[in-house]
């Protein structure tokens, strides 16, 4: 019997299982953006955007857990499994060794964007320009219409 693994026209369910089911076989391209962070409240002003997509070197605070709290910079975004290791996050095993922590970005906040690249910083400054121009738009008023 073969499985249909992903289905890009799937709407919606309030079953959990078929949410998953969609989480964990999208593709990447789609977990990309199951992996965006929420922005501070000064970034979120500043670039008009509720959330980003996690970058390395990106500064991040754990709102959620037992690192709660605590900042760190991004150390690796494993997409994969839609999760994120932050430096000083880790755990001690038994025989000694450190491993990092997988934490899950909802659970995140961005302090800090690394704007080393210059396609994100257009990405990030064309937010910016889009919410301005609509903060300006007004909504226009319902008046109500004289009958005769």
């Amino acid at each position: 019997m073969v499985h249909k693994t992903f289905s890009p026209a799937w709407k919606s369910s309030s079953q959990p299982r078929k949410q998953r089911k969609y989480r964990y076989n999208a593709p990447l391209h789609i977990k990309q953006k199951l992996v965006h962070v929420h922005l501070s409240s000064a970034l979120r002003q500043k670039y008009g955007t509720r959330h980003v997509q996690v970058r390395k070197n990106d500064k991040v605070r754990v709102l959620r857990g037992q690192y709660k709290m605590r900042e760190g910079k991004v150390e690796r975004v494993d997409l994969k499994r839609e999760r994120i290791y932050i430096t000083g996050m880790e755990v001690i095993k038994k025989d000694g060794s450190k491993v990092m922590v997988p934490l899950n970005p909802s659970n995140l906040m961005v302090l800090d964007l690394d704007l080393g690249d210059k396609k994100r910083k257009e990405k990030l400054e064309s937010h910016k320009k889009v919410s301005a121009g609509s903060a300006k738009v007004e909504q226009p008023t319902k008046t109500k219409r004289s009958t005769q």
